[in-house]
């Protein structure tokens, strides 16, 4: 059994990635807590590693 994404699936993965990322930046540029750098910088690595190794499912 294979897995796979769906379109719809990735496109939200890829949306909290990004915007994950954005957070991540921002609390970065403000100095603000270190909990929230790993956090949303995990969820952001997280949501590409999975967009890179999982296969996208035909549409």
């Amino acid at each position: 059994m294979s897995f796979t994404l769906s379109p719809v699936l990735a496109v939200i993965i890829f949306t909290l990635a990004c915007l994950s990322g954005y957070k991540y930046r921002r609390v970065w540029r403000d100095e603000g807590a270190v909990w929230k750098l790993w956090f949303f910088g995990s969820v952001a690595a997280m949501g590409l590693i999975i967009l890179a190794i999982v296969p996208l499912a035909p549409a």
